[in-house]
């Protein structure tokens, strides 16, 4: 138990910290979000656990491929804001938007040969 609660608030903190560094630099906080501290962090969880290199291997694939349409929800919610759109309904557009891509990446990747 105590390692879960470790996990969770390291990841915790990783939120926090690109959260307060966007209100001062949003540029700084937006890199620091783009890193893919978080995917890091979930293999270092996965290794820990299992020690699985097939596994480890599976994931990280994984993690490539839905990467990709998670992408475009950061050029819609940032167009649709500067167009006088409100936050909420952007985020949730985007947010939309990111859930049928991520199907359609559901549906479409095994038919490439794609183990999702």
């Amino acid at each position: 138990m105590t390692y879960l609660i470790l996990k969770a608030v390291l990841s915790g903190i990783l939120v926090a910290a690109i959260s307060e560094v966007a209100k001062r630099y949003p540029g700084i906080g937006g890199l620091i979000a783009s890193l893919p501290l978080v995917s890091v962090l979930g293999m270092i969880w996965l290794w820990r656990d299992t020690a699985d290199s097939a596994r480890m291997a599976a994931h990280a694939e994984g993690t490539f491929w839905f990467v990709l349409p998670s992408l475009p929800m950061f050029l819609v919610i940032p167009a649709m804001l500067r167009r006088g759109i409100d936050f909420w309904p952007a985020l949730i557009a985007g947010c939309l938007l990111t859930m049928a891509l991520y199907a359609a990446m559901l549906w479409l990747g095994p038919r490439f040969g794609l183990r999702l």
